[in-house]
């Protein structure tokens, strides 16, 4: 347990969202850290986040051509590539059953601008290309597919967001935007080691220890001063009493960093980018955090980003971790519950309503899986740090909040 000089700072912290970093250390602008300080303090969310190089978009393909005209082609239509045009005449032709005999032998020519000129002929190199009269719909048939259609989408627009639910999402951005978004390009400002740098060629030589530690433990505490002006913001939150405020973010301050974090992973590289800041699994060994542990964390922020996340989906995701009834300390726990559940609702009707795709099934599934799984990041952290000689004493904000 802390001294209640500890309790005091956390409090006065929530109360006028000024810095926990001493005078000193604030004056020296330390800077954003190295994967250490990006391992313990992962939260960034997609949007939210800075760029990195973790995907390779791919170009559209080229144009392709109508298999019977030669005109641009919308899809395959009746078992061959076409154009809308040969599409429709197809169908009209098939379902007239008209006789159609060609005044020259069979041997007009069916291109774009001469295609209207002899439908015989026309018709005839439709079915040369592998269009088939069986794949069309009867009258009865096409009226119960666009019924189904109208369904579904009357489904998907009852699947989105109610008033209140984009109310709660607008201004959970809004505050991730002000104090999250962009508090990665703002590490560069606390004296990182030369060799973080993109642009710098990474020395063979080791690293002085100090320079490392100071850099990670100021970043970190940059990092758990801007979550705490993030849930600041947010009037469900200082709707509960002082000492629920201090309990749920001490639970889960380490926790939305970490999904903060996130953004700035790039699953080619398997590193940090963190504005012109590159931090490694290395440069957190170095710090002195266990290569097992950094494993499992890296592990983590790999899964997570493989899901490819928008940003109202990572906020959400950790307006869950921070309303958690279960927190150590935590009085109101019914109504937190509540909290908890309706940012769970809304993320699940977020995921719903967006145009579904393979990689979106089990979605909402796997984020609650995650969010187990970051229970365990944030118990195996504070063991980390305490294992780093001189390192607790230089954050005494995040030692307060993981005690």
């Amino acid at each position: 347990m802390l001294g209640e000089g500890h309790s005091l700072q956390l409090r006065t912290a929530l109360e006028t969202a000024e810095s926990w970093v001493s005078v000193g250390a604030w004056e020296r602008h330390p800077t954003a850290d190295s994967v250490a300080c990006v391992l313990c303090t992962e939260e960034q969310g997609s949007v939210m986040a800075t760029p990195t190089p973790d995907s390779v978009s791919s170009g559209e393909d080229e144009p392709r051509n109508c298999v019977v005209c030669g005109d641009r082609a919308t899809g395959y239509h009746f078992h061959a590539l076409t154009c809308e045009g040969c599409k429709g005449f197809f169908r009209r032709a098939v379902r007239r059953s008209m006789g159609r005999t060609c005044p020259f032998a069979g041997s007009c020519e069916v291109s774009k601008a001469q295609r209207r000129h002899c439908p015989a002929c026309r018709l005839q190199k439709c079915l040369d290309a592998g269009m088939r009269k069986d794949m069309i719909l009867s009258e009865e048939a096409l009226a119960l597919r666009r019924a189904k259609q109208a369904q579904r989408r009357a489904q998907q627009t009852a699947l989105q967001l109610s008033k209140e639910q984009k109310e709660t999402v607008q201004t959970l951005l809004e505050a991730h935007t002000r104090h999250v978004g962009t508090m990665f390009d703002q590490f560069v400002q606390f004296r990182p080691p030369a060799h973080l740098f993109i642009q710098h060629q990474r020395s063979l030589a080791v690293t002085p220890v100090l320079p490392m530690l100071t850099h990670f433990a100021d970043v970190n505490t940059f990092m758990m001063q801007q979550i705490i002006k993030f849930t600041k913001e947010l009037p469900l939150f200082r709707s509960l009493p002082m000492e629920d405020q201090i309990s749920l973010l001490k639970g889960a301050a380490v926790e939305m960093v970490q999904i903060a974090l996130n953004t700035t992973f790039c699953l080619q590289t398997q590193n940090f980018f963190c504005g012109p800041l590159c931090y490694t699994i290395e440069d957190g060994v170095h710090v002195g955090f266990e290569r097992d542990y950094l494993e499992f964390l890296f592990h983590f922020h790999g899964t997570l980003r493989r899901l490819k996340l928008q940003e109202p989906e990572y906020v959400l995701m950790a307006a869950m971790a921070l309303f958690s009834p279960d927190r150590p300390g935590v009085t109101q726990r019914e109504e937190i519950d509540q909290l908890q559940q309706w940012m769970a609702q809304t993320l699940d009707s977020y995921i719903k309503g967006q145009q579904q795709r393979p990689r979106n099934r089990f979605r909402y599934a796997k984020l609650l899986g995650l969010l187990a799984e970051l229970r365990s990041v944030n118990s195996k952290f504070w063991h980390q740090i305490q294992l780093i000689q001189g390192l607790p004493a230089m954050m005494p904000l995040i030692q307060e909040i993981c005690s």
